[in-house]
């Protein structure tokens, strides 16, 4: 197949390049590393591998567009990353800029191309819901009215308007990614080494999380499923309480977390997405488990043996 990954060399794009060329799949990452129209292929990746293409993520088509046409799938993972610095008026301004004005450009090369691609899969997050306490949530649920929640109905909208020219578009709202190599758990580890661990703020929010290697695979399942379009949820189907998630943590590094951890110490551990996890998310992968996706990591104890192998 013919793969291109926009943002396909940060925490979740890497991975996900990296598995569809070990199949033997083409791969073509967008990238800012490179300048644009410019292409470099990845040495050791092989053939067809990996190959960087230069593009400019400015709310218009540029030379790199054509890479689109007749391709298996365009997955968009561009954007600045929702979980460093505190947000700013600057820093809203780069985060909201970096998802829209990429996923217009997408949008803008599909709807040009001859042959559109055969599935659009664009990223989001479960933000869209904004603060939504301990109520149950799932893909048919309202938008919030945050920050957040406005900036990821409005990336969403963005890539909806591929749809018109035959692409299949999912959009994938994604929760807290859990890997131990990177993302935001090593940030939540790192006060455990300090024997200082403990539950962020009450302890009683609930955290919607998947396990990174289910998320590549549920990017890799959507493209090929034909009836999985729309939103739809990136995130295990059992939500934890904060607290949970802190035992877990704890476990992992045989430490106790008995120390609540006030909310500005989570401000300096994961930036303006405090807000988002102070408050709570309960949100369920209803189309996912409705349409047969099938989780390695369905619970928290075992994502965790899995990277921890307890």
């Amino acid at each position: 197949m013919k793969i291109v990954i926009a943002g396909g060399s940060g925490f979740l794009g890497g991975p996900l390049a990296e598995v569809y060329a070990e199949e033997g799949h083409q791969v073509i990452v967008l990238t800012r590393s490179v300048p644009a129209g410019e292409s470099r292929h990845d040495p050791g990746t092989g053939v067809p591998g990996i190959t960087r293409l230069g593009w400019t993520a400015d709310g218009k088509i540029g030379p790199w567009a054509a890479i689109v046409e007749a391709a298996d799938a365009v997955i968009n993972l561009s954007g600045e990353a929702i979980d460093k610095g505190r947000w700013t008026p600057q820093r809203k301004a780069q985060l909201r800029d970096s998802r829209i004005l990429a996923t217009r450009s997408l949008t803008a090369s599909i709807l040009a191309a001859a042959v559109p691609p055969k599935v659009f899969v664009s990223g989001s997050a479960i933000g869209y819901y904004g603060d939504t306490g301990d109520r149950p949530i799932t893909e048919s649920s309202p938008p919030g009215h945050d920050f957040l929640a406005q900036l990821c109905e409005d990336w969403e909208g963005e890539a909806h308007r591929a749809g018109s020219s035959g692409a299949r578009v999912a959009l994938l709202r994604t929760g807290v990614v859990l890997d131990r190599s990177g993302g935001a758990l090593p940030r939540m580890m790192l006060p455990f080494k300090f024997f200082a661990g403990g539950p962020l703020g009450s302890g009683k929010q609930y955290v919607s999380w998947i396990q990174r290697l289910d998320w590549v695979e549920m990017v890799r399942w959507i493209v090929e499923t034909p009836d999985a379009s729309g939103p739809i949820n990136a995130t295990a189907p059992a939500p934890v309480t904060n607290k949970e998630l802190t035992r877990a943590i704890g476990r992992s590094m045989h430490r106790p977390g008995l120390l609540p951890v006030p909310p500005f110490a989570l401000k300096l551990a994961v930036g303006g997405l405090a807000e988002s996890i102070l408050g709570g998310q309960r949100v369920l992968p209803a189309r996912a488990l409705a349409l047969g996706y099938h989780f390695r990591y369905p619970d928290i104890d075992q994502a965790f043996r899995g990277m921890f192998g307890l």
